[in-house]
């Protein structure tokens, strides 16, 4: 099946642009790859004109409006069906496209993508995914980012799952390990949805996850396990850190090099190795978070990703697509013992 996929235009910090940029860099590498551009037609017209090689794949959805870079999701919902956020979404619920890109507000894309698509049979929550570098050669998938500020164990459970089936399409494993975030490893430590959920993963049978318990926020970058899986509350602040730590590393090392002339001089020395330092750790290389837990495929690009990192979502939506995302996540779900809730165990 060729993925066409609705692009949000004018979602990011540069706009249009960018997106078709990215779009055409895609379907470069993958000829099958077929597009709705959703935006402002005028400015789509401009950009494709650049990318004659895309025409031909691709249409234009005009909207009258864009989501702005600080609308609260209340705002976004009440407008949604004349912004181009709204309408790339809503092609994916008519399924005029198989998935939809935007680089725009994550909170109006969330509350626009829940609304339109709901959540998936089976599903409480959606959960915010995302492919993080580690120090082996794979990336780690990490849920959630921030899409659920509280969550119970069968939440947790749940996000196990769609986890773990990314990690199968993205990496091509068949048992992706899997563990929880916790504050150490040890049986007994963390909160009671922690226990209960892990309880559930390690009495399940038939799952296609390898479940391992507990791990650590300082195991996160190891690359000794494939998916970890957290409420979105710790999970965005996890991330929020990593990055942090990422643009220390390489402002501190920059500092450094420039400091003396010996510096300098080793600077040059090493410059292969801070390359491949600044590739590993660069969030085009790594761009395109997904919703996942929803009925269609919605990934999000990050605001300020350049043409390869728009390209990177792009091709993220595709493998969703090409491989079956849902229907992977269904039959899991299927297998899974039921998980009563933490609240409801109190009781």
């Amino acid at each position: 099946m060729r993925p066409r996929i609705a692009i949000d235009a004018m979602g990011g910090d540069i706009g249009a642009r960018v997106m078709v940029a990215g779009a055409a860099l895609a379907r470069h590498r993958h000829e099958g790859f077929q597009f709705l551009f959703v935006g402002d037609e005028t400015q789509i017209k401009e950009a494709l004109k650049s990318h004659p090689n895309l025409s031909a794949a691709s249409e234009i959805l005009h909207a009258e409006d864009v989501v702005s870079a600080d609308a609260k999701p209340s705002q976004a919902l009440r407008g949604s069906k004349k912004t181009s956020m709204g309408m790339a979404v809503g092609a994916v619920k008519s399924g005029d496209v198989s998935a939809a890109v935007s680089a725009g507000n994550t909170g109006a894309l969330m509350a626009i993508s829940k609304l339109a698509l709901r959540t998936m049979p089976g599903i409480d929550r959606p959960a915010l995914a995302a492919l993080l570098p580690t120090m082996k050669d794979s990336d780690v998938v990490m849920l959630d980012l921030g899409a659920n500020a509280e969550c119970d164990s069968r939440n947790l459970v749940q996000f196990s799952i769609m986890g773990a089936a990314y990690s199968r399409i993205m990496h091509g494993f068949e048992r992706p390990t899997v563990k929880l975030l916790n504050i150490g490893t040890e049986d007994g430590k963390g909160t009671g949805a922690l226990q209960v959920a892990a309880d559930a993963l390690k009495s399940s049978d038939g799952l296609a996850m390898d479940f391992q318990g507990f791990t650590e926020a300082d195991k996160i970058s190891t690359g000794d396990v494939d998916v970890i899986v957290t409420d979105g509350f710790s999970g965005n602040i996890a991330l929020k850190a990593l990055e942090g730590t990422a643009r220390f590393v390489t402002d501190l090392l920059k500092r450094s090099f420039l400091s003396s002339l010996r510096s300098k001089i080793g600077f040059l020395i090493s410059r292969p190795a801070t390359e491949l330092l600044k590739e590993h750790l660069d969030p085009n290389n790594h761009n395109g978070a997904v919703f996942l837990g929803l009925n269609g495929v919605v990934v999000k690009s990050h605001g300020s990703a350049d043409e390869k990192g728009v390209a990177n979502a792009v091709e993220v939506a595709a493998r969703l697509v090409e491989d079956s995302i849902l229907e992977r996540i269904s039959e899991d779900l299927n297998k899974i013992s039921n998980v009563t809730p933490l609240e409801a165990t109190a009781k």
